[in-house]
C-alpha cells in the first residue's frame, strides 16, 4: 500500500456566519482549479445563499451519504467515496460539525483527520465560537451556549488559518438584506446571536485570536530555523500551569480558562484530582462520574492529568505544584459541598496560603452580559 504524506489544513475562520468564509474557501477553489489542481467538494451547506453556491460553478461535488436516524433521514459527508475519489484538495464546509449518530466519527473534523492522513489537502470553515477554550467568554458575550466546539490543538495543527473580517454593521447589513438568512430566521437571529453589540465583542475577540496565530506560528518558525542547541533569543520564564478537578460543575470552565492561557503562554498544563485512595472509588457515583468527565474533558485538550493520593487536597496539590516546578494554579470557589468535608477552611484560601511562590487564579462564574 502506498504510503502518503499527510496532507495540509487550511481553515477559514470568522467571528459569525455570514461574514464570507464558505465563499472565501470557494474562490481559492475555483483559483486552484483554474491552476490545474485536481479538487472536489466533499461537502457544502449552501444556506440558500445565491452568491455563494455561484462560486461553486465547475467544481465537482461529490454526493452526500444519507444516514436514517429516528425516523429521519439525514445527509452527511460521504467519506468512502471522497477516499475512493481521492481529490488533491477537498473542500469540507463546518469544520465543527457533529455528525448524525451512525456515522463512523462523531465529528467532522475527526473525518477531516482523515483525509489529512490519507494525503489529501483540505480547505474548511469555522467560526471563533466554536473554539473549545472560549466557550465561556462566547457565552459571557451572547447568552448562548455553544455545544459544537473543536479542541484548539486540532486548529493549532493546521498548516494556515485566515482570518475573514467583516465589520459588524456591513453584516448586519448583509442579514437585513436576507443574503445570510431567509426573512424570517434573520429576523430570528437579529433578536438573539446577531445583536451589533455582540457581533462587536466578537470580532475583537476573533481579531485577537488572529493575532495569537500569527504570534504562535512565527515562534514555531523561529524555533524550526535556530540552530541546533542554540538558546532561545531572549529570557523568557518557562511556565507551568496546573489545574484542580472536582466534581464542581464549573471545572469545565476552569480547565478551558487554563488551556487557553497555556496556549499563550507556551506553557505545560496539568490537571489533576485528589483523593485519599489515589484513585475515584471512595466517592459517590455522581461525584465519581463528574471528575471522570472532567478528566476525560482535560485529556481531549491534550492536558497530562493525574489523581494524587492525599487527605488533605489543598496540601498535597501545592506539594505537586512545587515539585514540577508549576508556577500558576488554577481552581474554582466551589460550593462547601462539592469540597472534600475534612476542610474546616475555604481551600481556596489555604491554597493560596501554601503557594506563596506561585500565581493562583480562581476562575469565577460570570453571568452572560446584560443584551
Amino acid at each position: 500500500m502506498t504510503e502518503h504524506p499527510r496532507g495540509r489544513l487550511k481553515i477559514f475562520m470568522g467571528y459569525a456566519a455570514g461574514v464570507g468564509k464558505t465563499y472565501k474557501m470557494l474562490e481559492e477553489a475555483q483559483d486552484l482549479k483554474a491552476s490545474g489542481v485536481d479538487i472536489a467538494i466533499g461537502y457544502f451547506e449552501p444556506h440558500g445563499r445565491k452568491e455563494t453556491i455561484a462560486k461553486t460553478e465547475g467544481l465537482e461535488i461529490l454526493p452526500r451519504k444519507k444516514v436514517q436516524y429516528r425516523e429521519a433521514v439525514f445527509e452527511e459527508m460521504d467519506m468512502e467515496a471522497i477516499l475512493a475519489r481521492h481529490p488533491q484538495v477537498c473542500v469540507v464546509d463546518e469544520f465543527p460539525h457533529t455528525n448524525v449518530p451512525g456515522m463512523e466519527r462523531g465529528k467532522r473534523w475527526e473525518d477531516v483527520e482523515v483525509l489529512l492522513a490519507a494525503g489529501i489537502d483540505v480547505l474548511t470553515t469555522m467560526n471563533i465560537q466554536h473554539l473549545e477554550s472560549l466557550n465561556d467568554q462566547i457565552w459571557q458575550i451572547s447568552g448562548i451556549r455553544v455545544r459544537e466546539t473543536v479542541a484548539d490543538w486540532v486548529v493549532q495543527q493546521a498548516d494556515e488559518v485566515v482570518m475573514v473580517d467583516l465589520t459588524p454593521r456591513a453584516l448586519l447589513n448583509r442579514l437585513q438584506r436576507g443574503v445570510v438568512y431567509e426573512r424570517e430566521k434573520a429576523e430570528r437571529a437579529l433578536q438573539n446571536f446577531f445583536r451589533e453589540q455582540t457581533l462587536v465583542a466578537l470580532r475583537e475577540l476573533a481579531l485577537r485570536q488572529a493575532a495569537h496565530e500569527v504570534e504562535h506560528r512565527m515562534a514555531d518558525e523561529e524555533a524550526r530555523q535556530a540552530p541546533a542547541g542554540s538558546a532561545p533569543a531572549g529570557p523568557r520564564k518557562h511556565h507551568k500551569i496546573l489545574v484542580l478537578v472536582t466534581a464542581d460543575p464549573k471545572t469545565a470552565m476552569v480547565i478551558r480558562r487554563a488551556k487557553r492561557v497555556s496556549d499563550f503562554l507556551g506553557a505545560e498544563c496539568f490537571a489533576v484530582a485528589v483523593q485519599p485512595t489515589g484513585d475515584l472509588s471512595g466517592l459517590a457515583i455522581a461525584d465519581r462520574e463528574a471528575i471522570e468527565r472532567h478528566l476525560n474533558f482535560a485529556r481531549n485538550l491534550h492536558i497530562e492529568t493525574r489523581i494524587l493520593e492525599g487527605d488533605d487536597v489543598a496540601l498535597t496539590l501545592v506539594d505537586f505544584g512545587r515539585r514540577n516546578q508549576v508556577t500558576q494554579i488554577f481552581l474554582t470557589r466551589p460550593r462547601r459541598n462539592a469540597w472534600s468535608a475534612v476542610f474546616s477552611q475555604d481551600p481556596a484560601q489555604k491554597v493560596i496560603d501554601l503557594a506563596k511562590e506561585m500565581l493562583i487564579v480562581i476562575v469565577s462564574d460570570r453571568e452572560p452580559f446584560a443584551q
